[in-house]
């Protein structure tokens, strides 16, 4: 059964790699990014004329409509959908927090992907099957680091609405899971200092932090067919830590 994945922050390094892990011929995939489609252009010799680049600013509503009009005007509702986007972690004490920024990461994070599960969810429903699957982080396992406040606030957002709909969409047939990988050193980490990221991996039990290789199975898995019967899970990806 050919599969539609709707993937926003698809140009993420998570993105590019889970759309290289799970697509097959006769998939579609609905890529978003915000300004950095090119990153996609290597995987056009993958999937061809079946890769779907959207330029949209989740940050606003208007766009996201937008863009979620054409999405269902142009393939119908998806089977798949991978909800991946955050703002870079910022390290700031909390008298220092940024009530700003703090909302445009909302946005990004927990709003949009409301509004998307609010326009698809029900179409899902009625198919009876769907898979839906948010990125979280550890942070919200355990004890999280100190002056990160307004990411371990978003994440837990997500992770409550997650839990919600994976109720609500259980006997439908649809799932709703997360991800929760250790630090991944990745292009998402351009701005957190060079002592944190060192000292994350030292902490690590197995010495170093997550990579994006690590994390791509699981998240894949989780979409599978044979992942059927679990939803409101979070798979921790995570060396072992915060155990």
């Amino acid at each position: 059964m050919p599969y539609t994945y709707l993937i926003t922050g698809a140009t993420s390094s998570v993105g590019s790699a889970l759309i290289r892990r799970v697509w097959k011929p006769g998939d579609i995939v609905i890529a978003q990014g915000a300004g950095d489609l090119e990153l996609l252009e290597e995987l056009r010799p993958l999937c061809g004329g079946s890769l779907h680049c959207y330029d949209v600013d989740l940050t606003g509503e208007a766009p996201l409509a937008a863009f979620l009009a054409e999405v269902r005007e142009n393939f119908g509702c998806p089977t798949h959908i991978v909800h991946l986007p955050a703002l870079r972690v910022v390290n700031k004490k909390f008298k220092n927090f940024d009530e700003q920024r703090f909302l445009l990461d909302f946005n990004v994070q927990v709003m949009s992907a409301l509004r998307i599960c609010k326009a698809f969810l029900p179409d899902m429903m009625k198919a009876r099957f769907g898979r839906i699957l948010f990125m979280l982080t550890d942070y919200i396992i355990g004890v999280p680091p100190k002056n990160t406040t307004a990411y371990i606030v978003a994440k837990n957002a997500l992770r409550g609405l997650a839990r919600s709909l994976a109720t609500e969409a259980a006997p439908a047939g649809v799932t709703v899971n997360c991800v929760a990988p250790y630090m991944m050193e990745t292009r998402f980490l351009t701005d957190t200092p060079d002592l944190i990221v060192e000292a994350s991996a030292a902490a690590n039990p197995m010495g170093r932090n997550a990579r994006v290789e690590d994390v791509v199975p699981a998240m894949a898995f989780l979409l599978s067919d044979e992942a059927g019967f679990i939803s409101g899970a979070e798979l921790p990806v995570t060396g072992g830590a915060r155990y």
